[in-house]
């Protein structure tokens, strides 16, 4: 029973902190509604009370954003494993931006 409380820690520090993914969510929500209002105005993440759907703005719940970080951790295990093989390919012990070039095209056709 220890293992798997071990095992679920480890997992846990592995993935993204969902406080930072939320904090980028947040910043892209802000700038997809400051373009679409073609202003620079500071808008309120979190939603206010009574307002329509229209001028409220997204949030994310608890699991959205465990998903999102597995998701992400996930996607990102997966470039550094197909770069890393072309990489050693090419008889490289570093993997070059040039590696992540080459396989990200068909990486994000696979997600």
């Amino acid at each position: 029973m220890d293992e798997d409380a071990t095992a679920s820690n480890l997992r846990a520090a592995e993935t993204f902190d969902p406080d930072l993914i939320h904090a980028i969510f947040k910043l892209v929500w802000r700038r997809r509604a400051e373009k679409s209002r073609g202003g620079n105005e500071d808008i309120d993440i979190e939603p206010a009370p009574k307002t329509s759907r229209r001028n409220r703005s997204t949030t994310a719940n608890a699991s959205a954003l465990k998903v999102s970080c597995e998701l992400l951790r996930i996607f990102i295990t997966e470039a550094i494993q197909r770069s890393a093989f072309i990489a050693e390919a090419e008889g490289a012990t570093v993997i070059e931006p040039t590696h992540l070039e080459r396989v990200l095209p068909q990486l994000l056709l696979d997600f």
